[in-house]
């Protein structure tokens, strides 16, 4: 073995998942690899580049993994020393959808799939590695933290999207031919031709025993290794791989390389023993790559109509739902969702403009409340207020009846996809919240330098923004407002900290759950009120306080005072996984109900999601007694 290779296998062995494979086995594979020297910011490969025949490994430097959007570039990862990258061709058909670029003068490792695949066909340690470095894009990043101290979202959108790509159940055949062993080639053949289908199952006693494609009628009867008056059972592919029929699509992928077939059988149960149900072929797997959530958006961004934005609505609750089933973190999901939505309410602000004409001056559209605070998994009722910037008064009035137009066709387009209106009428297209700039500061002046007086329906929504569409500035203006008049401001705390824990108790005395005595819900438990409204209040009540800019969802809003605030660190990281959990309890219910996922049904739950139902209200306790004492708060102690 050449010294080159030698020290390639040397330097491998320090790095997963190549420290799972044997010394031989790493100077094989060392002996076929290329070693590429690349200049500052040169460029391996680009977004929709065709995949390449191999993956890289760094030896030395860094590397940067892009992604345009918007025409503006975000790095998803940084790749140092040992980082593996380029993972696609192993698990996809389709091109990059990344630039890998030299951060600086860097050594790479070129491996061949075709000299990798087999080592990782026999060892799970291998594969499973590379599976996670695809779903999640290398997660071991050293950069979790920003510049400015700020934590990041847990993973990047794009990670995300590959993680929920990597879940998502598949479209298949489930109508397939079947024939037994003893049927001849020739009719098989014309069977195939006639269905317009490339494959058959060959089954004894309706269990698969054999598969015959388009491939193995090219390459053993069309080059005549056998006569087509043969039986079917002497060309068929045996045994056949067999899948459950609520497959992935990453498990699928995964099984066609590791046998390295082109369909997969489905059956009742998953193994050759039970009936056929259905085939996955590689074209599937294909199609299915095309029903990502970063696909949805494109779609969403070219919807004409309501109902084509409600299309796309339903295919993301599917989407929710697969992914809680396969335990994708609750806190990628609702990331996603709220991508989703967020394109959803912008189209649909789009398209009122495309109706109505320019607007006659420069305006913001904010989602407040849960889409505000990127929460809304399940289809609950539309929040929203609008702001225009400050225009002369003889034009106000012009002014403000377009954008109250406005927003009342994009609510009503919101109404449509599914997005109930407001009960509470928290809406751009109410009067009360379509104003210029100058109102709504003296509109968050008078609510927070006077609370509880004349409050004008107060609500701590309007605390819980984010920006849909038009200028960043004015949301931003409009945060300067409120962090301005936050400052040492006791009373406002003082009424936000008595909101805040107004909330009815979760469980009584006897720590059982206190559930509604009357009404439609009836022995059910309010989830929202009694255990997840406390855990949004106290979040926002605590980071407006700590006069923490950007903000706004309540998991990660706990996660950043636990890093400025350490020693009640521990409080605030039990309130960010008891609000994930309760988060997921609310959903699960809400996609088997069809509604918001409110009111739970403790009948339903088994012991153990009772018992987990309980730990997640555990921390609460903590967190009143820690708003209490930091707001010297007396009216409930």
């Amino acid at each position: 073995m050449n010294t080159v290779a030698e020290h390639i296998a040397d330097f491998l062995k320090e790095y997963k998942p190549f420290d799972n494979l044997t010394f031989q086995e790493l100077s094989d594979i060392a002996t076929n690899i290329r070693v590429i020297n690349l200049e500052k910011h040169a460029v391996l490969f680009q977004n929709n580049d065709p995949l390449h025949d191999s993956f890289y490994v760094v030896a030395s430097g860094v590397i940067n993994l892009t992604t345009i959007a918007d025409a503006e570039e975000t790095i998803l990862n940084k790749c140092h020393e040992g980082d593996i990258f380029g993972l696609r061709p192993f698990f996809a058909k389709n091109n990059y959808m990344m630039t890998a670029k030299a951060r600086e003068e860097s050594i790479i490792y070129a491996i061949p799939i075709a000299v990798f695949r087999p080592f990782v066909a026999n060892n799970s340690d291998v594969l499973n590695f590379l599976l996670e470095s695809f779903a999640v894009n290398s997660r071991h990043t050293k950069d979790s933290m920003n510049s400015n101290g700020k934590l990041l979202s847990d993973t990047d959108f794009l990670d995300q999207q590959t993680e929920m790509q990597y879940i998502q159940s598949l479209n298949y055949n489930n109508s397939p031919l079947t024939t037994e062993a003893s049927s001849i080639i020739k009719d098989v053949a014309i069977l195939m031709t006639d269905s317009m289908v490339d494959n058959i199952v060959i089954c004894e006693k309706n269990h698969p025993i054999g598969i015959v494609t388009n491939a193995d009628l090219s390459s053993k009867i069309a080059t005549g290794r056998y006569p087509i008056t043969e039986t079917i059972d002497k060309i068929m592919s045996s045994p056949v791989v067999t899948v459950i029929e609520n497959v992935s699509l990453a498990e699928a992928q995964l099984l066609m390389l590791k046998h390295n077939v082109t369909h997969l059988c489905v059956t009742k149960d998953g193994t050759s023993k039970s009936v056929v149900k259905g085939i996955i072929s590689e074209h599937d797997l294909i199609v299915a790559q095309a029903s990502n959530p970063g696909v949805l958006i494109k779609e969403i961004k070219r919807s004409q109509l309501p109902k084509d934005l409600k299309q796309i609505r339903d295919r993301l609750s599917d989407l929710i739902q697969n992914s809680i089933q396969k335990n994708i973190p609750i806190s990628h999901v609702s990331n996603i969702a709220s991508e989703i939505n967020l394109a959803i309410i912008k189209r649909a602000v789009e398209l009122s403009i495309l109706d109505l004409g320019s607007p006659p001056a420069r305006f913001a559209w904010l989602s407040i409340g849960s889409q505000g605070r990127k929460e809304q998994l399940l289809l609950t009722d539309q929040d929203s207020i609008l702001i225009f910037e400050d225009v002369t008064p003889e034009k106000y009035r012009e002014v403000k009846d377009y954008f109250l137009r406005l927003a009342k066709r994009t609510t009503s387009i919101l109404e449509k996809v599914g997005y109930e209106y407001c009960p509470n009428g928290h809406m751009g297209s109410n009067m009360l919240w379509c104003k210029s700039l100058s109102d709504w500061t003296k509109q968050y002046n008078s609510w927070m330098n006077t609370p509880g007086e004349n409050s004008n329906d107060l609500s701590s929504i309007f605390f819980d923004y984010e920006i849909v569409f038009g200028e960043a500035k004015i949301e931003e203006a409009i945060e300067n407002v409120i962090f301005k008049n936050a400052v040492n401001n006791t009373l406002f705390f003082d009424f936000l900290g008595n909101d805040a824990l107004k909330r009815n108790s979760p469980l009584s005395f006897f720590k059982k759950f206190i559930v509604e005595e009357e009404g439609p819900h009836k022995d059910k438990f309010d989830i929202k009120t009694r255990a997840l409204m406390p855990l949004i209040d106290g979040a926002r009540l605590l980071i407006l306080n700590a006069n923490i800019k950007g903000i706004q969802n309540t998991y990660l809003r706990f996660k950043q005072l636990a890093i400025t605030d350490s020693k009640n660190a521990e409080i605030y990281l039990s309130c960010a996984e008891a609000f994930l959990t309760l988060s997921k309890f609310r959903t699960v219910e809400g996609l088997k109900n069809d509604d918001s996922g409110q009111y739970i049904n403790l009948r339903e739950m088994s012991k153990t999601d009772k018992e987990k139902l309980k730990n997640a209200l555990a921390p609460m306790k903590d967190l009143e007694e820690l708003i209490k004492s930091k707001f010297q708060l007396t009216q409930f102690s």
